[in-house]
């Protein structure tokens, strides 16, 4: 399995984590929803040292 794979599979697992358990795209804003953004930060930051690592 490619490792970015796994980092996909990973960062979905979180975000339905996180609206099923932590509620973060409930009706009411709030700072809970800079975790969303915040993850998908570490999902892009994730891919990029994958892939620069693949072409190492």
């Amino acid at each position: 399995m490619n490792k970015s794979t796994i980092i996909i599979i990973i960062y979905i697992i979180g975000l339905v984590f996180g609206a099923l358990v932590l509620n973060i795209w409930s009706a009411q804003t709030s700072p809970k929803a800079l975790i969303g953004i915040g993850w998908t930060a570490l999902l892009l930051i994730g891919l990029f040292l994958t892939e620069k690592d693949e072409k190492n």
